[in-house]
């Protein structure tokens, strides 16, 4: 079994706002069927036309789940300036060409440039590889954090862990599994 979990930085205005989780099943998420053997599971954001399972204001983020058969190609447009990473957890993909070819290897990330004139990524699977592309809008904020917590200063994480500590933070009713 693999499970990744993505956690999203808020802006300062939405930082102190209820929690939000959602728990997908794998037939929630919708997949794209790709022409060269390959498969995108999009969990938020977009790909291929297909809309994803989540979308969040604001971030605007794209987690896609893709599968390639060796030798295979995905291109992937992606907003500019957006921040984005490649995560390669089986196999082996390549980005890029020549001299600039970047090679990530299985349980490795790449931190794609957002500068410039780039309008998405093309990756290309050197084995048989499953990898995660993960992007979002950046928000130009500082960022403090602790733990599981992020804010925008110290100030804001001593008064988080302190509330955390006595008990005030909001809690979530347990599924009761009907």
């Amino acid at each position: 079994m693999e499970g990744f979990q993505l956690w999203l930085n808020l802006p300062a205005a939405d930082k102190m706002t209820a929690p939000w989780y959602r728990d997908m099943p794998a037939d929630a998420i919708p997949t794209v069927a790709l022409e060269n053997g390959g498969t995108v599971r999009v969990l938020a954001g977009a790909s291929h036309g297909v809309a994803g399972a989540v979308t969040r204001p604001v971030t605007e983020p794209i987690y896609l789940d893709v599968h390639l058969p060796a030798g295979q190609q995905f291109r992937q447009s992606l907003p500019a300036g957006h921040n984005a990473f490649v995560y390669v957890y089986r196999g082996e993909v390549s980005i890029g060409e020549g001299s600039e070819k970047a090679v990530i290897e299985s349980q490795r990330m790449g931190v794609l440039d957002n500068a410039g004139a780039a309008d998405g990524v093309i990756v290309n699977a050197e084995s048989d590889a499953h990898f995660l592309l993960i992007a979002g809008q950046p928000l130009g904020e500082p960022i403090a954090q602790y733990g599981p917590f992020v804010m925008n200063t110290q100030e804001q994480i001593h008064q988080t862990l302190a509330d955390f500590r006595d008990g005030r933070f909001a809690t979530i009713p347990a599924s009761t599994g009907a």
